[in-house]
């Protein structure tokens, strides 16, 4: 039955790490979440995610849980450590003992920092979506005696974390392609209005005027560039009545006269 409700709990996770695409998301409580999931799904002291980019810390974000730990061991990788490790070569790297890594002077600042904690081990998965890799999760194990339930066998808690953290790598890269998109719409959407904004302008101009469309449309041109002033800018005080008509009106002759 153990087994069966953290079954439930990690399908949960999953899917919440999944929902990216809502308003007002913030990628360190959405780490944050992640690390809390892994520390209750894996009986750990805490976790922490660390996003890379170019060999270098961008984000950490730890689990609410003994979240000072976990962001002072994180902070402690600065000169090596599981997420850096991870991260560099794109695979797990299994529990490893802190008192045996410390002794063989392997990550020396991170593994002294984790004996103040009385961390035992450690263990890191990268956070990865294909060819991808954006990070590493990395979860600190207490004393058995600490613990409050069995934690899992090491390649079981690997094997969660691992989901996790594709999860996790995956949301991110979602939620990636909707902002940049939405960007993109937006921008689209705006030239269009603008362009339809001109138009609509040069049309109430060649009416009031009684010339060309193009020559008024030149006359629009010529007033923003002398003014330095955004062509939709002009045509939008057209449209609202705000512009100076007589001032619009001499750019005709001056702008038929050639290109500018």
């Amino acid at each position: 039955m153990r087994y069966a409700t953290r079954e439930i709990r990690l399908a949960s996770a999953l899917v919440e790490a999944a929902d990216t695409l809502v308003d007002g998301f913030e990628a360190m409580h959405y780490l944050q979440r992640v690390s809390d999931h892994c520390v209750e799904l894996l009986n750990a002291r805490a976790a922490g995610v660390m996003l890379i980019d170019g060999g270098r810390s961008v984000l950490l974000a730890a689990s609410s849980r003994h979240e000072r730990t976990a962001l002072d061991l994180l902070e402690a990788q600065h000169g090596g450590g599981p997420c850096l490790e991870s991260y560099g070569s794109g695979q797990p790297v299994p529990p490893v003992s802190v008192r045996v890594a410390h002794a063989a002077a392997r990550w020396p600042d991170f593994t002294e920092q984790a004996l103040r904690h009385d961390i035992v081990t450690t263990f890191a998965v990268p956070l990865r979506r294909r060819e991808h890799t954006l990070g590493a999760l990395n979860v600190f194990v207490p004393a058995p005696a600490e613990a409050t339930a069995p934690a899992p066998d090491a390649t079981l808690g690997i094997q969660v974390a691992q989901a996790l953290a594709d999860a996790a790598a995956l949301g991110l890269q979602n939620r990636r392609a909707y902002t940049r998109y939405r960007t993109l719409s937006g921008q689209l959407q705006e030239a269009l209005s603008s362009r339809v904004r001109i138009e609509q302008a040069k049309g109430m101009l060649a009416e009031r005027w009684g010339v060309r469309a193009d020559r008024a449309f030149v006359a629009l041109r010529q007033y923003a560039r002398r003014r330095r002033l955004p062509l939709d800018q002009v045509a939008g005080t057209v449209i609202e009545g705000t512009e100076d008509d007589a001032e619009l009106r001499r750019e005709i002759d001056e702008g038929s006269a050639g290109p500018v």
